[in-house]
C-alpha cells in the first residue's frame, strides 16, 4: 500500500473518529459519555459549539479523502489539530479533570496525527491516477 491509498484510508478513520467524538461531545450524559469520563452536566450551548467544531473537522477530513489531490498543509494543520488535542487530554488529565479513559481514546488522535505526517514524508504532492490523467491531458 502507497503511503497515498494509507492517508486517505486514515484521513477517512479521523472522519469517523471525529463523528464518533461529537456524538459523545453533544450527549455527555449518555452511557458512551459516561464511560469516557465525560461531565453529564454541561450547558447546552458548550455541547452543541465542541460537537460543531469537531463534527467540522470530521467534515474536511473526509471531504480533502475525496480530492483528487490532498491539499499537503491542510493536512499538517489537522496532525497539528490531532496532537493538540492529544496533549490537552493529558494536560486535563494531570490535573485531575479528565479521566484515563479519556487518554486512552485521545490516544486515537495521536496515532492519526502520526500517521498524516508519515504519509507525507517525501515531499511529492499526492495526486490520484484520475489526477494525474487529467493533468497528462491538459498537456
Amino acid at each position: 500500500m502507497n503511503r497515498e491509498t494509507l492517508l486517505r484510508r486514515a484521513l477517512r478513520t479521523a472522519a469517523a473518529f471525529n463523528l464518533l467524538g461529537a456524538l459523545l461531545f453533544a450527549f455527555p450524559a449518555s452511557i458512551f459519555g459516561h464511560i469516557a469520563g465525560l461531565p453529564a452536566e454541561v450547558p447546552g450551548a458548550y455541547r452543541a459549539m465542541t460537537a460543531l467544531f469537531v463534527l467540522l473537522f470530521g467534515g474536511a477530513y473526509l471531504w480533502l479523502a475525496q480530492q483528487a489531490v490532498i491539499d499537503r498543509p491542510f493536512v499538517i494543520f489537522g496532525a497539528i489539530g490531532k496532537a493538540s488535542a492529544f496533549a490537552l487530554i493529558c494536560i486535563l488529565w494531570l490535573a485531575g479533570a479528565a479521566s484515563g479513559v479519556a487518554v486512552m481514546i485521545a490516544s486515537g488522535d495521536l496515532v492519526l496525527a502520526a500517521l498524516f505526517l508519515w504519509c507525507l514524508r517525501g515531499g511529492r504532492p499526492m495526486a490520484s491516477g484520475r489526477a494525474k490523467a487529467t493533468r497528462l491531458r491538459a498537456l
